[in-house]
């Protein structure tokens, strides 16, 4: 018998399910990663004081 021809099927059948294996690959980026931000921040600070203490301010300007 003749070994060549009877593992012909296997052998072929051996290669077609090595091309159905999954592959994973991990890769990095080739660009750097950039963050765009565009932020807008506005205050708006109330002062609440006393009768007393805004008088103050008013009649001697040169405190502060």
């Amino acid at each position: 018998m003749n070994l060549i021809p009877s593992c012909l099927p296997l052998l072929l059948a051996t290669l077609l399910l090595n091309g159905c294996v999954p592959r994973i690959e991990i890769a990095t980026p080739t660009a750097p990663i950039t963050i765009n931000m565009n932020v807008k921040i506005e205050h708006e600070i109330h002062i609440k004081v006393d009768k007393d203490v805004e008088d103050l301010l008013k009649n001697k300007s040169d405190l502060f």
